[in-house]
């Protein structure tokens, strides 16, 4: 499946505030320090190393936005769970985007929520 392939959806697509059982789940695949500097407030945490050892808790039956860094990580885990039977998106731009377009962040750090 080729990156043109790839489901995908735009920031401005997405709710400005995530609640985790209502609509899509955002799940981010980026890596703890990653995750701790700046996130989507209601996202789902597993790095992209822990998802075949975590995959029960990706549900199969709600939309699935995987979001990385910039949307390479992201389009790599969308494809395999595409392929799995999942109605999994990719976020095109991924955090990158999402702090651009001024979306609201949480951090698990002293200083304010970042994309590193």
């Amino acid at each position: 499946m080729g990156s043109d392939q790839i489901p995908s959806v735009a920031v401005d697509q997405l709710p400005t505030t995530v609640t985790p059982d209502v609509g899509p789940l955002l799940l981010d695949v980026r890596e703890a320090e990653e995750w701790d500097a700046g996130h989507i407030a209601g996202a789902v945490h597993i790095p992209m190393g822990e998802l075949l050892e975590r995959i029960e808790e990706v549900p199969r039956d709600r939309d699935v936005v995987v979001i990385c860094r910039s949307g390479q990580r992201s389009a790599a885990v969308t494809a395999y769970l595409h392929r799995g039977g999942w109605q999994a998106r990719n976020l095109d731009g991924g955090m990158i985007a999402w702090d651009a377009s001024g979306r609201p962040m949480a951090n698990n750090a002293p200083h304010p929520p970042a994309v590193i």
